[in-house]
């Protein structure tokens, strides 16, 4: 019979000699071989230095040594042995706790803790050290000129990657932990004073409310829980790797998750269109950005209707002016024009995949084969049309314009349902699904905020930022979706 894991909750005994078994036993110290202890005699005292390899900085631990190591040396005696060590430990950050839970989980963190004979307490001395990469530039946000850091896996970098950023006091960083087994930690960013109270309230809740072995696959699963999402295929809150996008939404009045082992941030609440915005619209001046703004709007909404429309057209040639009817295929194929562009959509999302498990140097080869081989093929043997290729292709490349991954493949699926309307029901069948299509983002609402707000409810001076990328100095209101405690961005002038 399966045993049901409990958590254990033991605190320190006044016997060091029951203290070290029960570590003993707890850690499986003759097992594991990565968890150790160094145990020294101080001041006549026995002393347990425990630790993990690999998530420790084993300078400090050294240099600890050598203060301990040295304050024995001196033969100076003294009744109080605790306060001796403590004022001996050579850190920044030393805690005492008499929780051998709390104690052993910080350790599995990448933190030592200090016991010694005589005492309840344990120190705590944070000497982490987490292998992890430089900051690089996230590879799906980057700008042609701007910062080139990003956020890494160490959730310590990332936290210092945003005070680098926002200097304010009112800068809050709640540490969590989530995970039974797991205990990953889960930092809750905000600024206090502009972000809602009650929906900071809401989000340590629903972290602190997941019971769950371990969150291994970290910030979706996170997603999953807070905003409820279910099988909802559209991203409710943003991911970001950019610590200035991140910056920039704490400032007006988001709040940020950062969950460790995971570059990606999550920023909530969010709405459909601030997963369309790009870091590159505010590294240009703002006639520039709006430019790009609309080019990407217009390729998203390109995509997602072109492939659906030209089968109207094509399958209905008495709804095409002579001016157009050029449009549709020249000669008819035994393949239906509707399967040739599922047989399209599927080859341009089995390429995408076998890119991403591709080696590198072999990912543009791949490329130039299924474009060029397989294409060129298909279209001989008579399986595809040419036009079918072009408006595919069409389809595909306004897609990958999305900024957000995840709002890219939902739009792709949404593209599938149009299609299989209109494949089914004509222009009848267009027209409802985009009322569906319209109505199912009306009903989402994460955290209880509109999803196409400032669209639906419409408010015309934020509807008009989102469709152009207003000057930095004419901002002066915050987003009025998050609910700013702080409303204004910055002071009007008096000029």
């Amino acid at each position: 019979m399966a045993q049901t894991y409990k958590k254990k909750e033991e605190a320190f005994s006044d016997s060091y000699t029951e203290n070290v078994e029960r570590l003993k036993e707890r850690l499986a110290l003759d097992i594991s071989f990565d968890v150790g202890v160094r145990n020294l005699k101080i001041l006549d005292r026995e002393i347990g230095i425990y630790y993990v390899t690999g998530l420790t900085d084993n300078e400090y631990i050294i240099e600890i040594l050598k203060e301990l190591m040295d304050l024995d040396a001196r033969g100076k005696k003294t009744s109080d042995v605790h306060t001796a060590i403590k004022n001996h430990l050579t850190h920044v950050q030393v805690e005492e706790t008499d929780s051998m839970d709390d104690a052993i989980t910080q350790m599995l963190s990448g933190l030592i803790f200090i016991i010694h004979e005589g005492s309840k307490q344990a120190f705590v001395v944070d000497v982490r050290a987490y292998p992890s990469r430089g900051p690089e530039e996230p590879d799906t946000e980057r700008v042609v000129r701007g910062a080139r850091d990003g956020y890494t896996e160490n959730i310590i970098l990332n936290t210092g990657l945003t005070r680098r950023r926002i200097r304010d006091e009112r800068l809050r960083n709640e540490i969590l932990q989530v995970g039974v087994r797991s205990k990953t930690d889960i930092c809750v960013s905000y600024i206090d004073g502009v972000a809602d109270p009650e929906l900071v309230k809401i989000v340590k809740k629903e972290l602190k409310n997941i019971t769950i072995d371990g969150i291994t696959m970290a910030d979706k699963v996170i997603e999953e829980y807070i905003v409820k999402q279910g099988y909802n295929p559209f991203p409710l809150v943003r991911y970001t790797e950019r610590p200035d996008v991140a910056a920039t939404h704490l400032l007006e009045g988001h709040i940020v998750i950062i969950v460790d082992t995971t570059p990606s941030v999550i920023i909530t609440p969010t709405t459909l269109f601030h997963h369309v915005q790009h870091a590159e619209e505010y590294r240009q001046s703002a006639a520039v950005g709006s430019f790009l703004r609309f080019m990407r709007f217009t390729g998203i909404m390109f995509s997602l209707f072109i492939l659906p429309f030209w089968l109207l057209l094509a399958t209905n040639q008495d709804l095409l002016p002579q001016a157009l009817e050029f449009i549709g295929p020249e000669e008819n194929k035994n393949i239906p024009i509707v399967l040739q562009i599922v047989f399209g959509e599927m080859g341009i999302e089995l390429l995408r995949m076998a890119a991403i498990h591709t080696p590198s140097p072999l990912a543009t080869a791949l490329g130039l084969v299924a474009a060029l081989l397989i294409g060129d093929m298909a279209v001989q043997v008579g399986y595809l049309t040419p036009e079918v290729i072009l408006y595919v292709s069409l389809g595909a490349i306004g897609m990958f314009a999305t900024p957000s991954y995840e709002l890219g493949v939902a739009l792709r699926m949404v593209r599938y349902l149009f299609l299989f309307s209109v494949a089914l029901f004509d222009s009848s069948g267009f027209v409802i699904a985009f009322l569906v299509f319209v109505l199912a983002l009306t009903a989402t609402k994460p955290f209880n905020k509109p999803y196409l707000w400032p669209l639906l409810p419409f408010s015309p001076p934020e509807m008009w930022q989102i469709l152009i990328r207003a000057s930095v100095p004419s901002l002066k209101w915050r987003p009025s979706i998050v609910n700013p405690q702080d409303k204004i961005r910055q002071q009007p002038s008096d000029s």
